[in-house]
């Protein structure tokens, strides 16, 4: 059996190689990152502007993995918390906090944090691991999808920050793809 990609993990440049190397159009991986990031489809059979083969050799070598919300709590102000499980053994935190003109939100790059800061309640947790590309993103996916973005198309995150768990700097190549991906004109 081989490893299937998880396609959150993938930004545009990567996508576009990963098409061209399966001898599609480059254009697809534009196709393909519209469906997950504009309209919040992550079932390949929904995907209509792909051919059949294409959406078969995507279900057979692809995988869509994020993490998952477990607990929601939500503040007399409007913030919500959402503990979210990365894995068998990790969960990380997640915060958006709304405004009259605007919506934050505040999301994690590590599991624990290794920079042991005094005032942080995250240092009590130590360091478990840096988090990858799909589960930065996941976040953000996650959020849309819980706020109900990609139903009513109404901007709720205006904007974004690393404040969560973990320092983002210590994992600079996935916080990086995943900038990369929140700025996409398609995604």
């Amino acid at each position: 059996m081989t490893n299937k990609i998880n396609l959150f993990d993938y930004d545009r440049k990567m996508l576009e190689s990963y098409f061209s190397s399966i001898g599609e159009n480059t254009f697809r991986a534009h196709q393909l990152l519209k469906w997950i990031y504009q309209y919040g489809v992550i079932d390949f059979e929904s995907m209509t502007n792909l051919s059949n083969d294409l959406r078969t050799h995507l279900k057979e070598n692809t995988i869509v993995k994020l993490p998952k919300i477990v607990n929601e709590k939500k503040s007399e102000d409007g913030t919500k918390k959402w503990l979210v499980k990365v894995d068998e053994k990790n969960s990380i935190e997640t915060v958006f906090i709304p405004e009259n003109d605007r919506g934050t939100l505040c999301i994690s790059t590590q599991v624990g944090c290794a920079l042991d800061c005094k005032f942080c309640s995250t240092a009590k947790q130590g360091f478990s691991r840096n988090l990858t590309t799909s589960e930065i993103i996941g976040q953000v996916w996650l959020t849309n999808k819980t706020l109900g973005y990609f139903e009513n198309k109404k901007r709720i995150i205006t904007n974004i920050v690393f404040m969560g768990m973990g320092e983002p700097l210590l994992n600079y190549n996935n916080v990086l793809k995943s900038i990369n991906l929140m700025v996409d004109d398609y995604s």
